[in-house]
């Protein structure tokens, strides 16, 4: 997979300090005694608005620049008249067999004018079938209360309850969840918006998955200039980076049965009562009943410090830690939940190895290049924390006396052997013939141009790649100077419109958009470039394709068939490497290489072409131009009303949509 060079990002003053504020707090993180004093100070400064957007374009630098996302916006989420009138006409035919919404928002001293306006956003809402529930926390006054008093005799769809003491948000939120009756609760915070055809579009959804319990979409948030700003586009339910955030969020709806099952929220967990919430449904549901609609349906109020989470960030964290490690508990997890001080409400997950360490094989092809094969294995030999490990060196036809001298040497460690593999080159019947050879469980596949950064690297992918319900486990790759060359794949881009890797070019200490180059997350494939696959999963699937895959994308496939299995592909940062990508072959791109890998490419089109088209752990609102997750212009997904009219005539999913869990 051919690396993209880094984009261009604007200069100015604003950017400049910007880039002194990222550089001071690389320096910060280097340092753990510096976090809590620091992370004080900087929820100091976002109490102040310039404050606010200083620390947020530090901490999240991919956020998309206003001006950009609202001629975004312009062009692909705007509503014509001709989509309201068959948005309105598709309501009308599932107004029948549609669920009936409550919408809950807990009250606390509002904002009157913002809670005003997220009232009426519930009733502009093209789907009919709403309800809402709003419970008074005991705001102080009568202010409140009368509002929702008027709201409640306007409009018989309204139902208000006044509690007689403040008991927090989580409290809150069950009471109003108590006046409800509908078959799904959508949850709403009290100053934000949903757009007129979001419900409609969560009824759609449900209609066309009926077994669905959870439902979550796309989002975005209110500047304090009334601004739509820093879209979040979502992927599928992903189990792993829930750990780290509360990828579901906003808009959230749930089918009430299943809310009551769970108790609804618990208190004390305020702050993070949302995402506890949604890990014990999901716990309970499974990930089949869990759906995503990849459109920004939820328009989250940024007042400047005016939300609870806002203005107590540190509760939020340690609330948010205790609802992981709770879930982790639940589910038999041998991993811990702590709070990340130099990032926004995200958590880092520790993984530990979930049983006995087994023997792991590191299989290594190479020809020649004495001097990169030498640097890898000394990294595998003697810089690896892992007790029992073998080095599989597979000779394709090396001819250099370096190479032979190298071998010579090498053999005398009694964990090494040398496995002549002559031929001419082909990837996958290389590594599948090692994994016959190899005496361990847990099989790694490593290029010969991998260089080992720190110890612990095996450990973390074996922590991921031992666990039932995972089937591989990629690694951080890095350029040598410390950009990230893959961090993890995704489908559909790059060359052939196959697959790609993600973040390419990206900076050493650059968290991603929304933390993806810090959580460890599910991904459709990751490169075999670092690959750690147990072996009962590798010869469940069959090894990697010799016959039509021998050098190119052969470990996208394997990583599609394991996930045919229904296992987990993880892409995790904890194992950090250096790649010196393709530095021994040479480029895919170039000369009598480029014929073979359009041969390659066109059978991963003939193989996987519709999964390819739809990477769940991408998304449809995503450019496939290049994988740095910037929104594509226009989206490939249809909106419900724009389906072909048998859609809705036979009521079921359609093939395929379901995704991959």
């Amino acid at each position: 997979m051919a690396a993209d060079p880094p984009p261009h990002r604007p200069s100015g003053p604003a950017q400049a300090l910007r880039r002194l504020a990222a550089r001071a707090l690389g320096g910060v993180r280097a340092v753990p005694a510096l976090h809590r004093p620091v992370h004080a100070i900087a929820e100091r400064i976002a109490r102040h608005p310039a404050g606010a957007r200083l620390i947020r374009s530090v901490l999240e630098p991919h956020a998309l620049d206003p001006a950009a996302y609202a001629r975004w916006i312009a062009r692909c989420d705007t509503l014509s008249e001709v989509d309201l009138s068959a948005a309105r006409a598709l309501a009308g035919r599932l107004e029948a067999t549609g669920p009936l919404i409550s919408v809950v928002i807990p009250v606390f001293d509002p904002d009157l004018v913002h809670l005003s306006a997220a009232i009426a956003s519930v009733q502009r809402q093209i789907w009919p079938k709403w309800e809402l529930c709003l419970a008074d926390d005991a705001s102080p006054g009568e202010a409140t209360w009368g509002l929702l008093e008027a709201a409640a005799a306007g409009d018989s769809r309204i139902r208000i309850v006044r509690r007689a003491a403040n008991g927090h948000i989580s409290a809150a939120t069950n009471s109003a969840l108590n006046l409800a009756a509908g078959d799904f609760v959508a949850f709403m915070d009290q100053d934000d918006l949903i757009p007129p055809h979001a419900l409609l579009e969560v009824a759609a959804e449900l209609v066309r998955h009926p077994q669905a319990d959870l439902v979550y979409t796309d989002e975005d948030k209110i500047d304090r200039r009334g601004r739509r700003v820093e879209p979040h586009f979502k992927t599928n339910w992903d189990p792993e980076l829930m750990l780290s955030q509360n990828m579901a969020s906003h808009l959230t709806v749930i089918r009430r049965s299943r809310v009551v099952e769970a108790g609804g929220l618990r208190e004390g967990l305020e702050g993070a009562q949302d995402w506890d919430l949604v890990l014990r449904v999901a716990r309970a549901a499974g990930p089949a009943r869990i759906r995503h609609i990849p459109a920004v349906l939820y328009h989250w109020r940024q007042a400047g410090g005016g939300s609870f989470s806002e203005r107590a960030m540190a509760r939020c964290r340690a609330a948010a830690a205790r609802a992981v490690n709770d879930h982790l508990a639940a589910t038999g997890q041998a991993a811990t939940a702590r709070v990340l001080d130099d990032g926004p409400a995200w958590l880092e997950i520790a993984r530990g190895l979930p049983g006995p360490s087994p023997k792991a094989t590191v299989i290594v092809p190479t020809r020649d290049r004495a001097d990169l094969l030498e640097a890898c294995a000394r990294g595998v030999l003697e810089g690896t924390d892992w007790p029992d490990l073998e080095l599989l060196i597979v000779d394709n036809d090396s001819a250099e006396p370096a190479t032979k001298a190298l071998f010579e040497r090498l053999a005398q460690d009694p964990r090494v052997r040398i496995l002549p593999a002559p031929g001419p080159f082909n990837y996958s019947a290389i590594n599948n013939a090692a994994v016959r050879e190899a005496k361990g469980d847990l099989l790694v596949f490593l290029n010969n141009d991998v260089e080992v950064r720190g110890p612990g690297w095996l450990k973390a992918l074996a922590a991921q790649a031992l666990r039932p319900e995972v089937g591989a486990a990629g690694a951080m790759l890095r350029f040598p100077d410390g950009r990230v060359q893959h961090a993890g794949v995704a489908l559909g881009i790059g060359a052939g419109r196959v697959a790609g890797a993600l973040g390419v070019g990206a900076g050493p200490r650059d968290p991603g958009p929304s933390n993806r180059l810090r959580a460890a997350r599910c991904v459709s494939a990751a490169t075999a470039a670092c690959l750690a696959v147990r072996r009962e999963v590798f010869n469940a699937v069959g090894g990697f394709d010799a016959e039509h895959l021998p050098v190119a994308f052969n470990d996208i496939d394997l990583c599609l068939r394991i996930g045919d299995l229904g296992l987990q592909v993880i892409w995790t940062p904890e194992a950090d490497l250096t790649h010196r990508e393709s530095a021994s072959r040479g480029s895919d791109l170039e000369g009598r290489n480029a014929a073979r890998f359009a041969r390659e490419a066109a059978w991963m089109r003939q193989r996987w072409g519709p999964v390819l088209d739809a990477d769940p752990f991408y998304g449809l609102n995503l450019d496939l131009s290049g994988g740095d997750w910037r929104p594509a212009d226009p989206p490939r997904r249809l909106r419900p009303w724009a389906l072909p009219p048998e859609t809705w005539e036979a009521m079921v999913s359609i093939p395929g949509e379901e995704g991959r869990s």
